[in-house]
């Protein structure tokens, strides 16, 4: 009776190797993600909350604690493999993402993935895995504790980890809808839900892109589209870029030598164009590429969904269709931008990462575009959406690279809090390995010796500290300061292009523009008439019209403001 009695004591032993056991599945991947500077600690802290959920079975019944953790073991160690072996491959985290690219995936690809990453590396790391999971498993015991102990302790981690719902709808007033999809966010780092909610979102986002999908598909074409370019081969290819300002690039001016790759690019390639004052309409990239990427703008915002897009322009001309992205896909947010890299014919998805502020490099566009640049197609048109210079910066550039330039506030032209020198520092290395990516893109083009030409702009700026009195960080369009609608604006054209469409484009480079007229732009250098054409509206036409540039809401009223006439 007394070794029974011993044997049913508390053991702080036991209870740290059940919680070592409950989280090893889902923190034990967040806390390399952590600790290798992948990403923050924001999952590492969810995970090791909602892993701690297991505990309240253990501790409620104790003398079932082999059946439980035996159960747990088989079924959520399984599925979080999964996670674990896809981060060893693409160094991502496991999302809806994922399903889409699967669903986009045939037989044939498949067996190529599976040929291509099934290695003895990945199986060394597996078993490991594995095995860590079975050493655990065995040193685990039952854990005895008093019943009010454990029906207080069950108690606390509940609360503990439902407490984001009731901040969400007694704090900040969320309906319980939106404070149910805070809560599932914040637990999608753990095992099983990681799958379950990424499943579920990708159902969700796949239903509302379908539906405008559809409706797009059933537009009409532009009418009286008439090539100048006749049949000739060619290629076209139009960057993206992302929360970049051209007031913090040096070949804008800018004091710190942020830009030295694009500026060789320059000096070696006289017939490079570089525009220095265009804009953006809003300062978000959903609602840019709505305008940019349509017949849309700030007095019309809604014919983006009446009209067609560039990509269908493109098509209806003739032109193969490419999209290479390395933004995420199937988010809330990003759904808009997927719906626009499907309307092409072959679509690249780089960033299947769950979170954005995460380590995935633009240099990974390097390859699908080298990919696009080498097949026969005749008439190729190619868009790759860079993750360019998004917020978190320091997750936008190698930390050991040379891109990890600038350290210390000695070179920041004024004067800022000592606690914002990082960040300020972080965006012009982002700024810095942009400015690597975009010109490596140039010189891919260049050097494939492809007719045609490229044209790269940034979605919208972004104002990290620079305006008066410098302490801004971001975007806010009911507060804005120019420096988050200004963003570089440039065009190479090929030998060949130059010779078959002679130009005096140098002469418009000090133009006022807003990226919201982009089609027509494009129309124009690609040599593309059609009735919804306005040659007043392309930048590089003799009878361009200077109009006001709006900027802001246009869905809010009174919520348009010319931009030259901000005084910051």
């Amino acid at each position: 009776m007394t070794n029974v009695k011993e044997n049913r004591k508390f053991s702080w032993s036991a209870l740290i190797f059940v919680i070592l056991f409950f989280t090893y599945f889902s923190s034990g991947l967040q806390l390399y993600i952590f600790i290798s500077g992948h990403a923050n600690a924001i999952g590492l802290r969810d995970s090791i909350i909602y892993s701690l959920i297991w505990l309240i079975p253990v501790l409620i019944f104790p003398n079932q604690t082999r059946k439980i953790v035996t159960v747990y073991g088989l079924i959520i160690g399984s599925l979080s493999l999964i996670s674990i072996s896809y981060f060893i491959i693409y160094r991502q985290e496991f999302s809806q993402s994922v399903f889409f690219v699967m669903a986009e995936s045939n037989l044939t690809e498949s067996n190529e993935f599976i040929q291509q990453y099934f290695s003895f590396k990945l199986m060394a790391l597996v078993v490991i895995y594995c095995l860590i999971g079975i050493y655990l498993w065995r040193k685990v015991r039952p854990v005895y504790v008093k019943n009010t102990t454990k029906w207080v302790a069950s108690l606390l981690i509940a609360l503990y980890a439902i407490m984001p719902l009731f901040i969400s709808i007694t704090i900040k007033k969320s309906s319980l809808q939106k404070a149910t999809t805070h809560l599932l966010t914040r637990m999608e780092t753990t095992i099983p839900w990681q799958l379950i909610n990424s499943y579920i979102a990708y159902r969700s986002q796949l239903s509302n892109m379908e539906d405008i999908m559809h409706h797009l598909n059933a537009l009409p074409p532009v009418e009286n589209l008439k090539d100048t370019n006749g049949n000739t081969p060619r290629t076209l290819v139009l960057i993206i870029g992302e929360s970049t300002t051209r007031n913090r690039m040096s070949i804008y001016g800018y004091s710190r030598n942020t830009t030295p790759q694009i500026e060789q690019f320059k000096k070696d390639n006289p017939e490079f164009i570089v525009f220095n004052d265009v804009v953006s309409s809003r300062p978000y990239t959903i609602e840019v590429l709505q305008q940019a990427l349509t017949f849309a703008d700030e007095q019309h915002p809604d014919l983006y969904l009446t009209q067609p897009s560039l990509i269908h322009l493109m098509k209806q001309a003739g032109y193969k269709t490419y999209w290479i992205t390395n933004q995420q896909t199937m988010t809330e947010r990003n759904t808009m931008l997927t719906m626009f890299s499907k309307q092409a014919d072959e679509h690249f998805y780089m960033n299947n990462d769950r979170n954005q502020s995460s380590r995935q490099y633009d240099e990974s566009v390097f390859e699908p575009f080298m990919k696009v640049l080498a097949e026969p197609e005749e008439k190729k048109f190619i868009i790759i959406h860079l993750l360019g210079t998004h917020m978190k910066y320091e997750f936008r550039y190698p930390k050991d690279g040379e891109h990890d330039r600038f350290k210390d506030n000695a070179s920041i032209p004024f004067n800022i809090q000592d606690e914002d020198v990082d960040e300020y520092n972080s965006y012009d290395n982002a700024i810095s390995y942009n400015d690597f990516v975009t010109t490596t893109l140039f010189n891919l083009f260049k050097n494939s010796h492809a007719n045609g030409f490229m044209l790269y702009f940034s979605d919208h700026g972004e104002d990290v500290y620079e305006t008066p009195p410098h302490d801004i960080l971001g975007r806010n369009e009911k507060a804005p300061t120019r420096t988050m609608y200004t963003v570089p604006f440039m065009l190479w054209q090929s030998p060949s292009w130059i010779a078959s469409h002679p130009n005096h484009y140098q002469a418009y480079v000090n133009r006022k523009y807003s990226t919201q007229d982009l089609i027509h732009t494009w129309s124009d250098l690609a040599g593309l008439s059609y009735n919804l054409y306005v040659p007043e509206k392309s930048l590089v036409n003799p009878n361009y019209y200077e109009g006001k540039r709006w900027i802001g809401d246009p869905y809010n009223k009174n919520g348009l403001v010319d931009f030259d006439k901000l005084t910051k």
